[in-house]
């Protein structure tokens, strides 16, 4: 299927399926007796407001041609989000591979916070030089500046390892930041998590509306009230899972921007 999908070459794919495809990890919609969609869902920790928090990650969402239009891979993504609520993942992230699909995920709640870089990622291979070839020393290095990046996805030294086989099978081609979506899972943690980390900085009250997961249609607020009169927010799932990853909150305007400090939400090296 994935071979019939993408047409990426065997060497890749041998190592995408070595390294990340795990059975427990993969939602197939069966029809009759042939699988024809899919998706992964890997789990990668993100640092959100500074704290390391799991995410799912979906990766190899498709539908083999001659099945296309008939809604599996929207049954499939609706149960990806019931096995992160069972899992306890709070976020989900993705990269489109064009401008439709962001358009097509957007009207499952997702929102556009991840934007392409412009300027080069550190180089996997000056990395590896650097220390002689040495792949834990390579990692140590890279996990020290990565870990100290907000808004970022974190990586496993077994994650690095397959980034530098995928960087090697292509020549260490240049890589930059990925243009990419996220969605809000459990918005009542990540909205406690929020307030948390914020301490007494901010107040408002927030209604939160999510047509696909009820349990997010929820009406909470943030330090009660207790720098007086505070703002009433409303608001669809993407937009918050907007805010709350600070992506480009100061086009917003007030109170957003004083609300939801920007950030620079960062995804890469995702072995796209």
């Amino acid at each position: 299927m994935w071979k019939r999908c993408f047409g990426d070459p065997d060497d890749y794919m041998e190592l995408y399926f070595r390294y990340k495809y795990r059975p427990e990890d993969t939602l197939l919609y069966i029809e009759g007796s042939e699988a024809v969609a899919s998706l992964q869902m890997l789990t990668y920790q993100f640092t959100f407001h500074g704290v390391e928090i799991p995410v799912i990650y979906l990766s190899g969402v498709c539908t083999l041609p001659a099945h296309r239009s008939r809604g599996y891979a929207r049954a499939l993504l609706l149960e990806s989000f019931n096995e992160a609520i069972r899992r306890g993942v709070p976020l989900m992230i993705l990269v489109p591979q064009e401008e439709g699909l962001m358009q097509w995920y957007a009207r499952y709640g997702f929102a556009r916070t991840f934007d392409s870089g412009s300027e080069p990622l550190p180089s996997l291979k000056e990395l590896l030089d650097r220390h002689g070839g040495n792949l834990e020393a390579a990692y140590d290095e890279f996990n020290r500046h990565y870990r100290e990046q907000d808004m970022t996805v974190q990586k496993t030294f077994t994650d690095f390892k397959a980034m530098v086989e995928e960087a090697a099978l292509f020549g260490f081609p240049e890589k930059k930041s990925l243009t990419g979506m996220a969605r809000v899972i459990d918005a009542n943690r990540l909205l406690s998590l929020f307030a948390s980390r914020r301490g007494n900085a901010v107040s408002f009250h927030i209604e939160v509306r999510d047509p696909l997961i009820p349990r997010n249609n929820l009406s909470v607020s943030i330090n009660d009230g207790s720098h007086g009169l505070i703002p009433k927010l409303q608001a669809e799932i993407n937009h918050v899972t907007r805010w709350l990853l600070g992506y480009r909150t100061t086009e917003l305007g007030e109170p957003y921007a004083t609300l939801f400090p920007e950030k620079l939400p960062q995804m890469h090296y995702m072995l796209e």
